[in-house]
């Protein structure tokens, strides 16, 4: 079963659980291990500003981390955290420290009944998608800030007689650090940026397979609520579904499903001066006036459906399609997921969903399984934006393309290949994502009310052994940014960087990594750098 299969699971009730072996995980055995690899890094790094020849930074690295995999008969793990201190030598620049990161982990507390399930991420976020879109974020860099999202519960799955019993609870937390858009385009207002926020989400479902009956059938609810502090937004959702699974051969099935469902969001209006503009804190936020009422942003109640088709030609192959009527509007979601041996796996979702910030980071950090690889940019050392796995890969792009404070509804595409032979690493990630804001037109953010933003991203990475004590890497990346603000210009990013690794003693690796990063914005000058790395690792 995808990850995204698991996510609709508990989002939509156990008819797409696995009926008849159409949608039955590929499950491997595995060995019993555990590898820790702590690390230490130092770098002298140089970045260049290639349009301006006399722009020219240098700065120390100090950086810790660990890579670490476990795997066990009750327990899968994996972590990936670096925490860097960066010295620089410019009297304009104060030093800084960086922590960037991805964990995903699952215990079974009581084998084939309960586990606990956890994650969470370090990683860097644009503010405002009208702002820069540096990728080598070092020096006085603008529209960047930090992002962390942590998440822990239980699931349960059993069957009790000829019934399949299903239920999952999480609760989340994120936090995005204060840091400006910079210089925005003439006449065009910052956004209101993401504070902080705890989420919830539970589900329960029951169900029977096909047998006693010629068809399947789930009843299941589901809960989310998200507590932002920023204008005291709240996400409030139910909802009930019931769902039907019809067999038509040993490889294909029938599904479809109606429920009723109800959606608010609401926020509070920020505090006013004496003229009626809102006023903005120190941290560049709006402050909120917690003696205004709740203006209502988002109601949506009613009657959905959908319906579609669940196809497993294979052990290895599986495809969920469904298209039908939710949010006020056509609803489609589906995925497909492809591994015709253990060095090659493709994974597609289509998906679309109302929520927040700090709700849809967690969803994603939930999607990812817990078996997967990650790649750094080798000269700043943050993470690539993509996750890659065998059974379940998945990229953030599409909510850390902005920190927008505002629930939204969100709809896209993501795809991700990896294949891994004869020393080859790689893996791509190509996406769409799609966010239309919603706000109270009473409020102090009215002006993002119905406004859509747009982001298309490709990320590929290449990695290779040489021999037995070295070995490269190399990254490109793209992204075309729309805001949606009228009179906006979309901001192009493009970057390669490439890396040489050489183990010189027992332990100790040298690294040489050259990089060259370039964003373009119309109506203003276009920004081309290039960066250079020497550095040394030692792995304990």
């Amino acid at each position: 079963m995808t990850a995204h299969m698991t996510r609709n699971v508990l989002k939509y009730g156990a008819a797409i659980l696995p009926l008849l072996g159409l949608a039955a995980p590929v499950v491997e055995a595995r060995e019993r291990q555990a590898d820790v690899a702590p690390y230490l890094e130092i770098q002298q790094i140089l970045v260049a500003d290639l349009k301006d020849g006399s722009d020219v930074l240098t700065y120390t690295s100090v950086a810790a981390g660990v890579d670490t995999s476990l795997q066990t008969r009750n327990a899968e793990a994996q972590l990936n955290v670096r925490y860097e201190r960066r010295f620089f030598y410019q009297d304009n620049l104060g030093d800084e420290d960086i922590i960037t990161g991805l964990a995903r982990g699952s215990v079974q507390v009581v084998p084939n009944l309960l586990a606990l399930e956890a994650g969470g991420i370090a990683a860097r976020s644009r503010v405002d998608l009208r702002g820069e879109a540096p990728s080598n974020t070092v020096g006085n860099i603008d529209n960047v800030t930090q992002v962390y999202s942590v998440y822990a519960g239980p699931t349960l799955a059993t069957r009790v007689g000829a019934l399949d019993v299903n239920a999952g609870y999480r609760i989340g937390y994120t936090k995005v650090e204060n840091e400006s858009a910079g210089i925005l385009p003439p006449g065009q207002a910052p956004i209101d940026v993401f504070d902080d926020s705890v989420s919830h989400s539970a589900s329960a479902s029951v169900g029977m397979q096909p047998g006693d009956l010629p068809f399947g059938w789930t009843v299941g609810a589901g809960w989310q609520r998200e507590d932002g502090s920023q204008l005291d937004q709240r996400f409030d959702g139910k909802q009930v579904r019931a769902d039907v699974t019809v067999p038509v051969s040993s490889t294909m099935a029938l599904v479809g499903g109606v429920g009723y469902e109800d959606i608010e969001i609401s926020e509070r209006d920020a505090l006013r001066d004496t003229d009626g503009v809102p006023i903005i804190g120190d941290d560049g936020r709006f402050v909120t006036d917690k003696s205004s009422p709740r203006l209502l942003s988002y109601d949506q109640d009613g009657i959905y459906w959908d319906a579609g088709v669940l196809w497993r030609p294979s052990r290895r192959t599986s495809l969920e399609a469904r298209v039908g009527q939710r949010y006020g509007s056509e609803t489609y979601y589906g995925n497909f997921a492809y591994q015709p041996n253990q060095n090659t796996a493709l994974n597609i979702s289509v998906y679309d969903t109302v929520s927040g910030f700090g709700n849809l980071l967690n969803d994603n950090l939930a999607n990812l399984g817990t078996g997967f690889s990650t790649t750094r940019n080798p000269l700043s050392g943050e993470l690539n934006g993509c996750a890659f796995g065998q059974t379940s890969s998945l990229c953030f792009n599409d909510v850390l393309q902005s920190a927008a404070s505002s629930s939204f509804r969100a709809r896209g595409v993501n795809g991700q290949l990896t294949y891994r032979h004869g020393g080859w690493n790689t893996g791509l990630g190509v996406g769409y994502a799609r966010r239309r804001f919603f706000a109270s037109q009473l409020g102090s953010v009215s002006a993002v009310d119905g406004l859509v933003d747009q982001n298309y991203y490709a990320n590929l990475t290449i990695g290779r052994e040489l021999d037995a004590y070295s070995s490269f890497d190399a990254n490109v990346y793209a992204n075309l940014l729309d805001s949606g603000f009228a009179n906006a210009p979309n901001v192009l990013g493009v970057g390669a960087n490439a890396a040489y690794y050489r183990q010189i003693l027992p332990r100790l690796q040298g690294t040489a990594a050259v990089g060259l990063d370039s964003f373009q914005q119309d109506g203003f000058d276009s920004e081309l750098t290039a960066s250079a790395l020497l550095g040394l690792r030692y792995d304990f």
